[in-house]
């Protein structure tokens, strides 16, 4: 499972990450802005999401738009982990989506996610989401939430799965680190996967909070939560080799602008109050 350059292995596939629309302060000095190639591959990512979910019985086809995509109201907002193949063709994608701090349990995805179960699995779910938001802000680190994972057939079979959950890992501590949260699906051992790199169910005063059913979906779910610190220490290795990658691949911006405005205040804070100055007289230039 050891990368090569530009993130893609010897399997002729690779990374290319997708920066979300605001992406603030961002360690990427590689970061290009790209509108074109940010809205096809992020069209891509929705039709082999659409393709998948409605394959899987976990959508219905008047869910989709027009041309088979499956849009989300969190994918402007979230960073994309997607893997190509030799033609830039997406074969595997998941979204990683990080809250500001002062982020309340019904701004979270997960509150719409179990907002028609029983009113006493719901509270249960907040007390422990808001325990592990306030963990999060306690400690300086982001909240995110992980979702839209689908891999394409063609790589069931392969290392792909746990790899993509390896590199979240690395960019959710190359992002400063991250308490997280996944409402995963059972269906193709995609929560399992999840455990086995680290995560662990969604604890409410030392319990567990128990799968459940989402009729939506159609599929019973599993809340898995991470914290990027402590990841299977089997894994700890290959982790910082996808920290090291991320230094390479391709990091795309959905516009010029986001890309000048990061890496302008990425300069002002290493540099200090000066360049901060300079920096802000730039802008408004």
């Amino acid at each position: 499972m050891a990368l090569i350059s530009m993130g893609e292995n010897r399997l002729g596939r690779g990374f290319i990450v997708l920066a979300p629309t605001q992406a603030g302060l961002v360690p990427f000095g590689h970061m290009a802005g790209d509108p074109s190639r940010h809205c096809r591959l992020l069209g891509e990512s929705q039709r082999l999401r659409g393709r998948i979910y409605l394959k899987d019985g976990a959508i219905t086809e008047d869910e989709l738009t027009f041309d088979g995509r499956h849009i989300q109201p969190a994918d402007d907002s979230s960073w994309h982990l997607l893997t190509v193949d030799r033609s830039d063709k997406v074969t595997a994608c998941i979204r990683y989506l990080a809250h500001p701090a002062g982020t309340f349990y019904s701004d979270l995805e997960v509150s719409k996610a179990v907002s028609h179960q029983p009113s006493s699995f719901v509270s249960r779910v907040e007390r422990a989401v808001q325990s592990e938001v306030a963990k999060a802000n306690r400690l300086n680190m982001t909240y995110v939430e992980l979702g839209g994972w689908v891999v394409g057939e063609e790589l069931r079979c392969s290392t792909e799965a746990i790899r993509m959950v390896l590199m979240m890992y690395a960019l959710s501590q190359t992002l400063g680190g991250a308490i997280a949260l996944s409402t995963a699906t059972t269906r193709h051992n995609s929560s399992s996967i999840l455990r086995r790199a680290g995560g662990k169910s969604l604890s409410e005063r030392g319990s567990e909070v128990p799968a459940y059913f989402d009729p939506h979906y159609n599929c019973e779910m599993e809340m898995v939560a991470f914290d990027s610190r402590f990841p299977n220490p089997r894994y700890a290795g290959w982790i910082g080799e996808f920290r090291e990658a991320l230094l390479q691949i391709p990091i795309i911006a959905p516009s010029e602008e986001t890309v000048t405005s990061s890496l302008l205040h990425l300069h002002a804070a290493v540099m200090g109050p000066v360049a901060e100055r300079v920096t802000d007289a730039s802008l408004v230039a």
